[in-house]
This record gives structure tokens, sequence and C-alpha cells, in this order.
């Protein structure tokens, strides 16, 4: 996500607290912050990716996914 949309984002909630958004701009900032999320997740997700555990053994193994039922 480029500075530029995290710019709209905050442009979109300060005129959220202050006159108000129209049907398109709250879809815009909707939009905009489903986007943020998604780059933040994806972002962590790729970090966790290098995450290596060493083991008291001198081992070293890769970070699992917990698994979810």
């Amino acid at each position: 996500m480029n500075q530029q949309k995290i710019n709209r984002i905050n442009e979109l909630y300060k005129k959220s607290k202050t006159i108000g958004l129209t049907d398109e701009e709250k879809e815009e900032q909707q939009q905009l912050r489903t986007e943020y999320r998604m780059s933040i997740i994806n972002n962590l997700s790729e970090s966790l990716e290098h995450v290596r555990i060493k083991n008291q053994d001198g081992t070293v193994t890769k970070l699992k996914p917990k698994k979810r039922h």
C-alpha cells in the first residue's frame, strides 16, 4: 500500500468525524481499509515465513502454522 492511499484513508477518517461522508466516500473508505488490512496481513505472513527456532540441541526448525479446528 502506498503513502497516497494511507493519506486518503486518514483524510476520509477526518472528514467522517467532522462533516460526514457520502455513500461513495464510505464505500471508498471501506475498500481502502480492507486493502490496508490485507497489506498488513500479507507483510506479517511473509515475515513469519522467515522465522526459525533454534532448539536446545542446536538444530534449527522452521516455524509451522498453527492447526485450526
